[in-house]
């Protein structure tokens, strides 16, 4: 196992699988909450600058069109530098443009810093590449989706807790033209501290760090020095693209939720800033426990029906994420929009959970690539969906039209086939040296 570890104890700090176990997930969570501070907070801004709906789609699409490339790149440059100085660089450069929302003041700069922040939307992969290459088989599904979990509530968090700042920094005397652009402070000092943190207090693997394992030659599981053949190696697994298509049908329905919810309770159901940020803060904050909720339903599943139950799982939430979609879509009053908002939040995101516990049985030598590429499928999803609403005009309806395929896309899960030899092969290394169940959680 090289070191992984084959526990999640949650109050433990002083091993490193540990750290990066928190600081994972700390890291993700401090970016997604830069990632959609502005979305909240929207139609303040799009009064004060006099955006029109087709330019409010356009700032949408960008926040999350740029992801795709950074989460393409970002998974072979962890192969080759390793996941330390890639999260903490991405944190701290990621950082100036959320600083630069102080300079905004018309669409142009406004979709310019949009599109620079959406390159944070990469720590996903980071996130997801340290626990994969720090937590054994027995675990490693419960450890991806626990902190991937843990990291989107940063979203959530947001859009709820952002239209309070706003009103802490009005209530200090700020004018409102003011007082949205220094709100954003917070979110950048948040990823600044967690960047020096990451740097100082996590190792590459169980063993140290790429760079210093690579001079001993000592060969490192999931990193290899030629991070772009890696990738390679991932997109010509089939594999790999029925993951995407599936994780944007649930990722990528996080991403539109998170960009155009508040809004569209504002519009459509005359609800005040903080009341639709607490109702779409209700739905990211869901992934605290369901996305995790999604991992470990694909270890337990796994330990009694072997690898292919972990499919069908993904297959059954994504059928039910998408009649909560259709039902979402129908809502004619706040109260009604907001239950069906969290029952497919909750499907959603044990969805995105249940994704990621397969991500790391795909093709071991090939992880960072096979990360990137399904990690770059949420935010086609959500891009797609951008342009789909701009298309139809119509908030609403693009849900309706989501829902439907988000229930074609559950049947690509069911598409995903592995070999009689590799099912064997991941039942050796899932049960190691002795054949008793490992827990999947335990608090020390």
């Amino acid at each position: 196992m090289s070191g992984k570890a084959i526990r999640i104890e949650l109050l433990q700090w002083r091993t490193p699988q540990m750290r990066a176990f928190h600081l994972s997930w700390l890291a993700f969570f401090v970016c997604f909450f830069a990632w959609f501070s502005a979305a909240p907070l929207m139609p303040l801004i799009r009064g004060e600058l006099h955006l029109s709906a087709d330019q409010v789609a356009d700032i949408n699409i960008a926040a999350v069109a740029v992801t795709i490339f950074g989460r393409l790149l970002i998974g072979p440059l962890c192969d080759s530098f390793g996941p330390r100085r890639v999260y903490t660089g991405l944190l701290l450069l990621g950082a100036l443009p959320v600083f630069g929302m102080l300079l905004v003041h018309s669409y142009e700069s406004l979709l310019v810093m949009r599109l620079a922040i959406g390159m944070i939307g990469a720590s996903f992969v980071i996130t997801q590449y340290h626990t994969s290459v720090m937590f054994a088989p027995q675990v490693v599904g419960t450890a991806n989706a626990t902190v991937a979990g843990w990291g989107n509530a940063g979203g959530g968090a947001a859009q709820a807790a952002m239209p309070w700042v706003l009103a802490g920094v009005i209530a200090l005397g700020v004018g409102q033209g003011l007082a949205w652009r220094e709100a954003m402070l917070l979110p950048g000092v948040l990823m600044v501290v967690v960047g020096i943190l990451y740097w100082n207090c996590t190792q590459d693997t169980p063993q140290g760090d790429y760079r210093d394992l690579r001079k001993r030659g000592i060969a490192i599981d999931g990193g290899k020095p030629g991070g772009w053949a890696v990738f390679r190696a991932a997109a010509r697994n089939y594999r790999v693209w029925l993951l995407f298509v599936t994780y944007a049908g649930c990722f990528g329905i996080e991403l539109f939720v998170h960009g155009v919810a508040a809004s569209y309770y504002v519009d459509r159901f005359s609800l005040n800033l903080r009341d639709a940020g607490l109702a779409v803060g209700g739905f990211g904050l869901l992934a605290l426990f369901a996305r995790a909720l999604g991992g470990i339903a694909s270890d337990r599943l796994v330990r009694r029906h072997g690898l292919p139950a972990r499919v069908r799982l993904l297959c059954v939430l994504m059928f039910f994420e998408g009649l909560g979609l259709l039902w979402f879509s129908t809502a004619h009053s706040a109260g009604v929009a907001v239950a069906a908002m969290l029952g497919f939040g909750l499907f959603t995101h044990m969805a995105c959970g249940a994704t990621y516990a397969l991500v790391p049985f795909i093709d071991r030598k090939a992880l960072g690539g096979v990360a990137g590429i399904v990690g770059a499928g949420g935010n086609v999803g959500a891009v797609a969906a951008g342009f789909l609403q701009k298309s139809l005009g119509s908030v609403q309806l693009t849900f309706m039209y989501l829902g439907g395929f988000v229930l074609a896309g559950s049947l690509c899960a069911l598409a995903v086939r592995f070999s009689r030899e590799h099912v064997a092969e991941e039942r050796v290394l899932r049960q190691g040296p002795v054949d008793a169940p490992v827990p999947a959680l335990a608090i020390d």
